[in-house]
């Protein structure tokens, strides 16, 4: 793994060390101690967990999450060094069920000869339930101590027994300035800097994506070269492949980036949506779907304070079907800034989330007598349909009935804030809320000053 070290080693044996030039530029600078990681100080640093776990001479077992060449595989290594553990290192991708078995027995008779195993298992979350099941009587005897790596959200890819048994702990992508780090701890190794400009330096970590080991392969590369002067931006990007940007259509990245795009568009922010719109374009995803998030955003977060937003989703999702990629995307890009930029309201979706909840409390009650149909002589004997006013027949076309169930109290559900059209909204609200408490004064009576809205029981 491409860590590096945080002082400098010293070792410069890229001139003169055949045995040392002829391995690859991340394994000759692996640290050989935690004190040397570079990153990750929050789990590593004197009040981090790993800390806490040395100092007391316990460690238990770990998950770590994180991305791609952030130290997983090197930490636990130096784990196993710091605790003297037998370092055993397997991977779910190749290891079945014989091997694991070998692996276990191998630990057993080793721990029956005073000596424990540190069982380091990369990309974990690809073995299945049964095969997890398997490590938890190791875990709980002390044969293993169990150090998994992944790249995925253990919630969901890992059987709760394993994870009530281990500490996760986040491994974060390496910053700017760590990867400089990583840069000059390479430039001492090789004895020589790194043959680019200052722009292109800066670009070459841009282009690792916070990924040490992606760092050190684009380095030694740029060392191999050996170019008269040093290389610009230009000529950087034309001779290295730009990294692709890190991203799963079906795992955690993928809803992490349509969370962080849906949050700016209700935070009005069509900057920051265009832009993870756009990151999730670029690392692939269907704009199919896109397309039907944006439409379920107008209808959750706009709603009736521009009901238009729904109807230009809609019609952005036809002409980028009609049109396809790359040219539709811009029409899924209008919707996107337009729905960042529209009034905000969930009044309707909380109005039918109330609705639901009344339905469910209230599902056996029938409706009023008065609005209940009735085709035949004795569904009208039995009082069916029996003083219902038809509404245009009535003052204001409006007859101000009871139309919840007799046994149940009038709900408030639709509360619309004055915003956008909803404004139009609740004005016209208000307005049935003064005709309805005038009906229920009887006729003849007149809406005097203060009437108001206070008639339904609404803010």
């Amino acid at each position: 793994m491409a860590d590096l070290f945080d002082q400098p080693t010293g070792r410069s044996t890229g001139q003169g060390d055949d045995s040392a030039a002829h391995r690859p530029l991340a394994d000759r600078l692996r640290p050989r101690s935690l004190s040397q990681v570079i990153g990750q100080q929050h789990i590593l640093g004197p009040d981090g967990p790993l800390a806490a776990m040395l100092a007391a001479n316990a460690l238990s077992n770990i998950v770590f999450w994180g991305p791609p060449g952030v130290g997983k595989t090197t930490i636990a290594r130096l784990l196993a060094d710091e605790t003297d553990l037998a370092f055993v290192q397997i991977s779910a991708i190749f290891t079945g069920v014989p091997e694991l078995r070998k692996v276990f027995e191998a630990a057993r008779l080793r721990r029956q000869n005073g000596k424990g195993t540190l069982l380091f298992v990369d990309e974990i979350h690809r073995f299945n339930k049964a095969q997890q099941d398997g490590f938890l009587p190791h875990m709980e005897d002390g044969t293993i101590v169990l150090v998994g790596a992944t790249t995925e959200n253990p919630s969901f890819e890992l059987n709760a027994a394993l994870l009530s048994r281990a500490q996760v702990m986040v491994l974060e992508r390496l910053r700017p300035g760590e990867l400089e780090l990583l840069c000059q701890r390479a430039e001492s190794e090789m004895g020589v800097p790194v043959p680019v400009t200052a722009e292109a330096r800066e670009q070459l970590l841009e282009m690792a994506d916070g990924d040490g080991r992606a760092l050190l392969n684009l380095l030694e590369q740029i060392f191999a070269w050996k170019p008269d002067q040093p290389l610009s931006p230009d000529e950087l990007s034309q001779r290295l492949s730009r990294r692709a940007p890190k991203y799963d259509k079906s795992g955690d990245e993928h809803y992490n980036l349509i969370s962080a795009l849906h949050k700016s568009v209700r935070g009005s922010d069509p900057d920051a949506a265009l832009y993870w719109f756009a990151r999730m374009l670029e690392g692939g995803e269907d704009p199919r779907y896109l397309a039907r998030r944006i439409t379920r955003m107008a209808v959750e977060d706009i709603g009736l304070a521009d009901p238009g937003a729904q109807a230009l989703c809609v019609h952005a999702w036809e002409v980028y079907e009609r049109l396809g990629s790359p040219e539709g995307e811009l029409a899924l890009a209008q919707a996107v800034i337009y729905l960042a930029l529209a009034p905000k309201s969930n009044a309707a979706y909380s109005a039918y989330k109330a609705a639901q909840a009344a339905a469910r409390q209230h599902g056996s009650e029938p409706p009023p007598s008065h609005i209940l149909n009735a085709p035949t002589d004795l569904m009208k004997q039995l009082g069916h349909g029996a003083g219902y006013v038809y509404d245009h027949d009535a003052e204001d076309g409006f007859s101000g009935q009871n139309y919840f169930p007799e046994g149940m109290a009038r709900g408030v559900f639709y509360v619309p804030p004055e915003r956008g059209h909803e404004r139009e909204l609740k004005k016209r609200l208000d307005y049935f809320v003064k005709l309805r408490a005038r009906r229920a004064r009887g006729p003849g009576s007149k809406s005097g000053p203060g009437s108001g809205s206070g008639g339904s029981g609404r803010a």
